[in-house]
Order: structure tokens, then sequence, then C-alpha cells
């Protein structure tokens, strides 16, 4: 799956506030991931997180 830094991604699984998009901070054998709606940063491996998404949005410009 090719995710770059920059892009959104819409997860099966909401986070603790209640948002379900992330915004991809750094790639890897692990991910830095952003909550969009607390802004709480979470590293990930790449499995969990490529397992746990449900769309792609292009990059935030």
């Amino acid at each position: 799956m090719n995710i770059s830094v920059g892009e959104k991604l819409v997860m099966k699984k909401k986070h603790p506030c209640g948002c379900d998009t992330f915004s991809v901070l750094r790639v890897g054998m692990d991910f830095r991931i952003r909550c969009d709606g607390c802004g709480r940063e979470v590293m990930l491996p790449r499995v969990k997180v490529e397992k746990g998404i449900k769309k792609v949005i292009g990059e935030n410009k």
C-alpha cells in the first residue's frame, strides 16, 4: 500500500476523542499519525495501520 507523508487516513475504529481521521507524519516500518480531532500523535506498526484503514484521502494542501 502506498501511503505518503501528508495524506489523511480514515480509520475503521475511532480514536477515544471520537474522531476517525488521522494525518500521516512519518512513514517507514512504523507510522506516526496525528488525530485530527485532539492532535494526539501515535506511533503504530505498519501492519496495524494498513489493516485499520477504511479510506485514504489525498494530500492536505
